[in-house]
């Protein structure tokens, strides 16, 4: 959380929820899938959906936030990826991304491979 975030009333405002996500999922996907041998993770995603719940207002403190991330749902070419806001003692924000594999060259979306559910499905809660 940046001092910037901050907006006019004085809370964070909700479009820099969007950027909170966006670095957890980028840990998620690009450090962990490339650890793990995905590279194809990082050529060719893209974001179709975003829900975000708040839940409270978050001010700037010190300390900052932390993010979870997970993976809620694995279909054949998209996955959704969930989201808990929070610090130590409340969760700010709850959200949702659903996110679609695509083939940048060819410009349409392609099949999730194997070893591609093998390790969205390893984020499940349930895994």
């Amino acid at each position: 959380m940046r001092w910037g975030d901050m907006d006019a009333y004085q809370h964070v405002n909700n479009v820099a929820y969007l950027g909170y996500l966006e670095e957890a999922r980028i840990d998620l996907l690009f450090r962990l899938g490339a650890e793990r041998g995905l590279a194809a993770l990082r050529d060719g995603l893209v974001v179709a959906r975003h829900e975000i719940d708040y839940l409270a207002p978050l001010v700037w403190h010190p300390r900052g936030i932390d993010v979870e991330v997970w993976v809620e749902k694995v279909g054949g070419s998209s996955f959704t990826v969930g989201y808990r806001v929070h610090d130590d003692g409340r969760t700010y924000a709850r959200a949702r991304s659903t996110l679609v594999s695509y083939d940048l060259a060819a410009d349409r979306q392609r099949r999730l491979t194997a070893d591609e559910r093998a390790f969205f499905t390893s984020f499940t809660l349930d895994a």
